[in-house]
Order: C-alpha cells, then sequence, then structure tokens
C-alpha cells in the first residue's frame, strides 16, 4: 500500500462539531476505500497568505493514510462535494523501508 498526505484548509467559521463531522466523514471514506488512517495532525486556526473566499484566516487539518491509488480518487472527490472545505493538496509520500527508516531506491 502507498501511503499518502492530504493537508484540508476548512473555514474558521465552521464550529469543531462539523468540522469533526466533517473528518469522520473522509476518515470513512478512506477506510472503505482498502485504506487505513495512520496519522491526523490539526494544526489549528492560521493566518492566510492571501485571502481564499474573502476570508484571511483559516483552519488547517493533515491526514496521513496509506492505501490503494485509486483511493485518492474518491477521497478528493468527496472533499470536493464538501463545502466546508476551501482548499486541500495530496501527495504521495516516499517509501520507506519499515527498519532503518531510509527511503527506498526503485
Amino acid at each position: 500500500m502507498r501511503r499518502f498526505e492530504t493537508l484540508l484548509l476548512f473555514s474558521p467559521d465552521l464550529p469543531s462539531e462539523s468540522r469533526n463531522a466533517v473528518l469522520g466523514g473522509f476518515k470513512g471514506v478512506i477506510e472503505r476505500e482498502g485504506g487505513k488512517v495512520l496519522q491526523e495532525d490539526n494544526w489549528g486556526m492560521r493566518d492566510l497568505a492571501y485571502p481564499v473566499k474573502k476570508q484571511m484566516r483559516g483552519y488547517y487539518t493533515r491526514l496521513e493514510y496509506a492505501g490503494p491509488g485509486a483511493l485518492v480518487a474518491e477521497l478528493e472527490r468527496n472533499i470536493r462535494i464538501a463545502e466546508s472545505v476551501f482548499k486541500f493538496l495530496t501527495v504521495k509520500l516516499a517509501e520507506t523501508d519499515e527498519e532503518t527508516g531510509e527511503e527506498e531506491t526503485a
């Protein structure tokens, strides 16, 4: 399974209960598509470098997960549907050797 990381920028007006519900839905998509959530980092409210949807602040959350490549397409489709997410970015993480922690060369 490949490892991925998705950074989400939520609306600053969204209550924490609603944000947690949306994140729970995203985690459900990951598990439903055969993946596993490895880590969730809540970075909190941050100032933005430029206005996004007329807002100068946003709430950042990072999800790290493992799964097949098709999982990313389904997750991003669900993220685009969610109106509370302003922006998102998904990247594939480097493959690492479990024993040494070093990057594997292909």
